[in-house]
């Protein structure tokens, strides 16, 4: 047997890689699992209760007899610490955790178990096991705080303004630590805003693509939002989860800022979204002053060059194209909805 066929024999039945991804059946779990699947990794997902969670979202993409799901409380560290024993995966995604800022402002406490007890988990089980796998973390520009206008990149010192950006600016120092002093081979994806329509409607995105598919049914009832005049950086998550797991294809995986680098008011988005089935914004919707909230992060800014210089990654759709292809998916105007796995 020549040495070609052998080394071809060796790649037919060379294992598929294993990508294990707590949060699966939040929006960037099932998007992420599609682009994994795709990509000819076997998936393992986690949730707090596999029997009970929501898998809508696997099934909108048609991946949801490819996956299978066990339940983890990532908070409990010996849980943690079995399943990776059990698993033994190639790579990690660790996406759980509390993801809408309105309920970490509610319950503090709890934002912090759900990220930083859970990521300091995921490292410890890690480093005590030994495992050479790596590990991407959920990280969010919101751990920056309000810059007024000053681009975010990967050196800019955290100052978070709530509960939310304060859990995730620790949860990154604990990354960053685990790499340099114990050789854990983790790094933090910091994500701009990232929308699609598989987000649960307490997003703002996606409250505004359902109520324009309600209005232009024939619902009159308006639409509350708060302040109108913030500014955020919104890009369209099957492209972000192509970014993270490019992250863990580095040699040495490094922290990276993903957004689009593109800054629009929230009036602009929901102009867009209106324009999008044919309305004016401006005779639907109201303000409501119970949602505004306290403590607000008026302008976020991304500076996305070192994406693209190590991954060569830069998102592709933004701002008001993000509303545009919400409010389609809602409307069934011909604009997938979601990428299906091959």
């Amino acid at each position: 047997m020549s040495h070609d066929s052998r080394a071809a024999i060796v790649r037919v039945y060379r294992p598929a890689p294993t990508a294990l991804v707590s949060g699966i059946s939040g929006q960037d779990g099932c998007h992420l699992a599609a682009h994994l699947l795709g990509l000819g990794y076997r998936v393992v997902g986690t949730s707090r209760d596999a029997a009970r969670c929501d898998r809508s979202g696997l099934a909108a993409l048609g991946i949801l007899g490819r996956v299978p799901i066990e339940s983890l409380d990532p908070a409990d560290e010996r849980a943690v610490r079995a399943l990776l024993d059990r698993v033994r995966p190639d790579e990690i995604y660790h996406l759980s955790g509390q993801s809408s800022v309105a309920r970490c402002l509610a319950e503090p406490g709890e934002a912090f178990r759900s990220i930083v007890t859970t990521t300091s988990n995921v490292l410890e089980a890690l480093r005590v096991s030994g495992l050479p796998c790596r590990l991407f973390v959920a990280g969010s520009v919101a751990m920056f705080g309000d810059t007024r206008g000053r681009r975010v990149d990967e050196a800019t010192v955290p100052r978070p303004a709530d509960p939310y950006g304060l859990a995730k600016a620790t949860a990154f120092a604990l990354v960053a630590q685990y790499r340099r002093f114990h050789g854990v081979r983790a790094c933090t994806g910091i994500l701009g805003n990232h929308e699609s329509p598989l987000r649960p409607e307490r997003f703002v995105t996606q409250k505004v693509a359902a109520a324009v598919a309600r209005i232009a049914a024939g619902d009159a009832t308006p639409l509350p939002l708060g302040d109108l005049s913030v500014e955020r950086d919104w890009g369209w998550a099957e492209e972000y989860v192509v970014a993270m797991h490019a992250m863990l294809r580095l040699d040495d995986p490094e922290d990276l800022v993903l957004a689009t680098g593109t800054t629009v008011s929230l009036r602009t988005f929901v102009a867009a979204a209106f324009a999008e089935a044919g309305l004016d914004w401006r005779r639907h919707v109201v303000r409501d002053e119970k949602l505004v909230r306290p403590v607000e992060i008026r302008r976020q800014r991304a500076d996305v060059g070192q994406a693209a210089e190590r991954i060569a990654w830069r998102a592709s759709v933004s701002g008001a194209d993000v509303a545009r292809r919400m409010v389609a998916a809602r409307l069934g105007a011909g604009v997938p909805a979601v990428r299906r796995a091959a």
